[in-house]
């Protein structure tokens, strides 16, 4: 997985965990909607300052969203 998935995966793993809708987490970051589904889906390149503002905004130290304990490498395949 590279970077950019494997931030918008996590994303994603904590947004649902927090009950948050992705409008909610774009309203919590100032951000629009589309921003998140295109991080989530890894389409989008975050900047560190996206990565600040949904740590914030998730509740979460910002390591926590390049955390790649939640999923498999590629030699766990």
């Amino acid at each position: 997985m590279d970077i950019r998935g494997l931030f918008g995966a996590n994303v994603r793993r904590l947004r649902r965990a927090a009950g948050l809708s992705q409008e909610a987490l774009a309203e919590r970051m100032g951000v629009d909607r589309a921003y998140i589904s295109w991080i989530e889906t890894g389409r989008q390149n975050a900047t560190l300052l996206s990565l600040w503002h949904a740590s914030q905004a998730l509740d979460v130290r910002p390591a926590a969203l390049l955390d790649e304990s939640h999923f498999p490498t590629d030699d766990q395949k």
